[in-house]
């Protein structure tokens, strides 16, 4: 990977592509002849159902990172178009997007989708179809084993690395007593299982865990299962109903007493904190993937990718401070862009024949340091586990700011495990 080429990137002049027959948006070409074909990126998007606010700032991250890429040089001098599908994300019909995408589009590999159920129901089918599926996840679906050598998670930590790093913290400075409230999926139940197992490494205890259907729409008869001896609220909740849930948990606790609250920024992902309702948060704690606003120290690596995407320093689009993005996880799509594009360029990639090659290029990953390619920070890749490992943030709401108050080392976060896809057959 050329890597001063995409630090440094010369401006080109690019003409929009004709449009794709399964896609919103055909990206950039070269104005000059190119004697290869473009390189075809399918991308599985959440722009409907539960997810649906993720999937508008997912497509808008592929489509700025696409753009850098493609002024740079593209893919070993290659243009590249990405076409998106929607998914609903729905876990049926992630599988016949995988399929669409492969089968009828003949991309050459498939990245984007987050949520965990459509993760789980749609690998299987890349597998069988042989074709790379790069996805934009959280969940330890990847890491625990079960899915196999064609899925790769190189742009974003999983959820057990993440509440490992954080649980010291978490029980040191606010509580060992702790209540989590989580959906009820396996995004959920990587919280419920590995966060319980991590405050008990602690000398902590989780005293109550409440699971809520991840289409609830209201929320308030769950909370009066919250012990009163909590010390620790522990919320991650997601989809369209997020608003709800945090003003009803404020209304329930209302002026009163309330334990120290600990949320995953996914209850607050497209929301605005200067919402009516919201103020009980003041004073909270939050997990963050990247810091939704801009804090004193953020790198020029931090600063070019957030002005590449339209964000401003609060976390909004710059023409629509309303418009607030999921700053939290979207930059797994941009450093996934980036992972496909080294990973192609180091297999010398020719077309779908060097699929395999590409997994295998992927799996020589090691140390990924910090830069334009990874905004978000240096990271590591371990290829048994086909997972990345990065720093975590943990942010406090201060003066309705989130402020970042700790990060974690890379180190605070991986995990032992014996799972290895090298050891499996493609």
């Amino acid at each position: 990977m050329n890597r001063e080429t995409i630090l440094h990137p010369t401006r080109r002049s690019l003409l929009a592509g004709g449009a794709a027959a399964l896609t919103a948006a055909t990206l950039p070409r070269f104005v000059q002849a190119q004697s290869s074909e473009p390189i075809r990126l399918g991308f599985q998007l959440h722009r409907t159902g539960i997810g649906a606010a993720y999937g508008r700032w997912y497509e808008r991250t592929a489509l700025a990172a696409l753009k850098v890429v493609n002024e740079a040089g593209g893919i070993a001098g290659r243009p590249v178009e990405i076409l998106f599908e929607d998914d609903a994300t729905d876990p049926r019909r992630g599988a016949e997007v995988v399929e669409k995408l492969a089968s009828q589009a003949k991309v050459d590999m498939i990245f984007g989708p987050l949520f965990s159920h459509v993760v789980i129901a749609a690998a299987p089918r890349a597998a069988e179809l042989k074709i790379p599926y790069l996805v934009c996840s959280e969940g330890y679906h990847v890491a625990s084993g079960k899915l196999n050598r064609w899925t790769l998670q190189p742009g974003i930590t999983d959820v057990r690395a993440q509440v490992t790093a954080m649980a010291p913290w978490v029980t040191q400075n606010l509580g060992k007593k702790v209540t989590m409230i989580f959906p009820d999926y396996a995004f959920g139940h990587d919280h419920r299982d590995f966060f319980t197992e991590a405050v008990a490494a602690q000398g902590g205890e989780v005293v109550a865990q409440i699971a809520i259907p991840p289409t609830e729409t209201s929320f308030t008869r769950y909370f009066p299962r919250i012990p009163r001896d909590t010390e620790v609220l522990y919320h991650v909740m997601v989809g369209p109903a997020v608003l709800t849930f945090v003003k009803e948990l404020g209304e329930f606790y209302g002026s009163g007493a309330k334990p120290e609250i600990f949320g995953f920024i996914d209850s607050l992902e497209a929301v605005d904190i200067a919402n009516p309702g919201l103020q009980f948060l003041e004073g909270s704690h939050f997990w963050e993937g990247q810091c939704r606003m801009l804090q004193p120290d953020a790198s020029e690596a931090e600063t070019f990718y957030r002005d590449a995407v339209g964000v401003d320093a609060n976390g909004a689009a710059i023409e629509d401070p309303k418009n607030v993005s999921c700053y939290g996880h979207m930059f797994s799509v941009w450093e996934t862009l980036f992972a496909i594009k080294q990973g192609m360029e180091a297999c010398n990639w020719r077309g779908p024949q060097d699929r395999q090659a590409f997994v295998e290029a992927v799996e020589a990953f090691t140390e990924m340091p910090a830069g334009r390619e990874r905004p978000q920070g240096a990271k590591v890749f371990n290829p048994k586990l086909h997972q990345v490992f990065g720093h975590q943030f943990i942010s406090k709401l201060e003066g309705g700011k989130l402020v970042k108050v700790h990060e974690t080392s890379l180190e605070d976060g991986i995990y032992p495990s014996d799972v290895d896809y090298l050891a499996t057959s493609f």
